[in-house]
């Protein structure tokens, strides 16, 4: 069955065709030139708002995510709003800012989150979850990955961040990765 991913976001389709190996249709390819709304407060409104979205446009079954960095420190901020955390909306102004909101706090608790909604064009609807636990590093560190990943230290991965990990070895332990892995057993039951 062709499967849509409701994302723009390069990064993220990457990751996912490395975990499921399936053939997976962009917004681009199956031609909704208009980006999916993310406006709830949950990552479960915002999976299954961005997968409603793309169904209505393009009739096939669609796959959509919703993720972020949930800090205790911070009552669980950026959350919902990891993407969008500071004003410039970037990679780098997200860390720096989340950096300076943690100051020297040895409290740097934290987990990455992952809901997947995948819609189909007869009503189904399925919500997956997957979580990374971890830390807030106090400095950036590692090249690979992408947002914040160089700040976040997995409890999987002693001493190393998301971005000192090889795609492989992120896939194994991320949010995104085991997700995406509940996702392709729920595949091979449709």
């Amino acid at each position: 069955m062709p499967i849509v991913f409701a994302t723009r976001n390069d990064h993220k389709r990457i990751e996912v065709a490395a975990l499921l190996a399936l053939p997976l249709a962009t917004l681009d390819e199956v031609g909704i030139g208009d980006d999916p709304p993310e406006t709830s407060d949950t990552f479960v409104g915002n999976a299954l708002q961005k997968a409603r979205f793309t169904l209505a446009r393009c009739g096939l079954w669609t796959v959509a995510d919703d993720s972020g960095l949930e800090v205790d420190a911070l009552g669980g901020a950026p959350g919902v709003h990891s993407k969008r955390f500071s004003p410039e909306q970037t990679g780098e102004a997200n860390n720096q800012l989340l950096l300076e909101l943690l100051g020297r706090r040895t409290d740097r608790t934290a987990r990455f989150r992952c809901v997947v909604a995948l819609v189909g064009p007869t009503g189904e609807e399925h919500v997956l979850e997957g979580v990374c636990e971890g830390q807030i590093a106090f400095e950036g560190r590692g090249s690979a990955g992408f947002g914040y990943d160089p700040l976040f230290l997995p409890v999987e991965a002693p001493g190393r961040t998301l971005a000192e990990l090889t795609l492989q070895e992120k896939n194994a332990i991320s949010h995104r990765g085991r997700a995406f892995t509940q996702l392709l057993g729920l595949l091979s039951r449709l």
